[in-house]
């Protein structure tokens, strides 16, 4: 008789989010030894602990990343005075905050997509832990190269580049608003993949790799906003999304710690409040259901991105 071959189980519910908030935490404790921050500096900047939870809230609901929020928060302290940062340290300093929120976040909605209980409605779908590996997958194998290309080839306009792809931002997040409430109203959400979606995200990747590199966020805005107005699940469009985001950050903080253009002081900061928030999004984002967070998502990429174009075209 054949041998039975072990059977293989997913971990117990939360573990995985347990393990990764101890892996946060040991990483915290190690930038505080080696960085060295400046007392008054952290004095000055007190309430970034808050920026980050609600950052990183409205990171993980959407899949956008927490550049949406750190940027411009830090652009408005330039113009008050209180620190002023050149763009390439915006972006690494959003960048080590995401390191915290986006990552739990992404422990968050895996844990999730491996204990979907209680089982969906007949409008919404499961997901298939398949899709959710080979969407992820397939787009960092494209954004990652791109993104670390992006960071080695030298100065570029920023400002130009926020422009272009936030007003590029507005329409796509108007269309998911439109799309969540007629299209998609009443329809079921897909149960699989289909192959030219797949396709679709995977073309996504080489514009985002480089805007992420650039701005801090990109790759998972693009991502979540092409999935829903395409109406898969939530699990699926921000799930991925924040998982890709997550390995994103990770991978671009190499180049910029190398450099040494990490203000450590916000990230010691910012970064616990931003762990907290991630873990607390998958929540929200369930309790608003999918289409309350299609809507809102949409609202915020058009009002923030709108925003944006003005702030950096006045």
């Amino acid at each position: 008789m054949a041998a039975t071959q072990p059977r293989l189980t997913a971990p117990a519910p939360g573990r995985i989010v347990i393990a990764g908030a101890a892996a946060l935490a040991a990483l915290w404790c190690a930038i505080w030894a080696v960085a060295d921050p400046d007392p008054a500096l952290m004095r000055s900047l007190v309430f970034l602990p808050g920026v980050g939870v609600i950052g990183a809230i409205i990171a993980n609901t959407s899949g956008t990343g927490g550049g949406v929020v750190f940027v411009p928060v830090f652009n408005g302290l330039r113009e008050a005075g209180v620190m002023s940062l050149d763009p390439l340290r915006v972006t690494a300093a959003s960048m080590g905050i995401q390191c915290f929120g986006m990552t739990m976040g992404a422990l968050r909605w895996t844990d999730r997509l491996l204990h979907q209980v209680p089982p969906p409605d007949a409008l919404h779908s499961a997901v298939r832990p398949r899709d959710f590996a080979l969407a992820a997958g397939a787009v960092l194998a494209i954004s990652l190269p791109a993104m670390l290309l992006t960071q080695r080839i030298g100065p570029v306009d920023n400002r130009t580049i926020l422009l272009v792809y936030k007003a590029f931002s507005i329409p796509l997040g108007a269309a998911l608003i439109v799309a969540t409430w007629t299209l998609n109203r009443n329809v079921r959400e897909r149960t699989a993949l289909a192959p030219v979606d797949l396709v679709v995200i995977m073309l996504l990747a080489i514009p985002g790799g480089a805007i992420t590199a650039l701005l801090s966020v990109g790759i998972g805005e693009l991502v979540a906003l092409y999935l829903f107005i395409r109406h898969y699940p939530v699990l699926l469009s921000t799930g991925v999304a924040c998982v890709v985001s997550s390995v994103s950050v990770l991978t671009g903080m190499i180049w910029h710690v190398d450099h040494g253009t990490v203000q450590w002081e916000v990230v010691l900061l910012a970064g616990p409040g931003a762990a907290i928030g991630g873990f607390l999004a998958r929540g929200i984002a369930q309790w608003l259901g999918a289409r309350r967070l299609k809507t809102l998502d949409g609202a915020w990429i058009v009002l923030s991105a709108s925003y944006l174009v003005w702030l950096n075209w006045r």
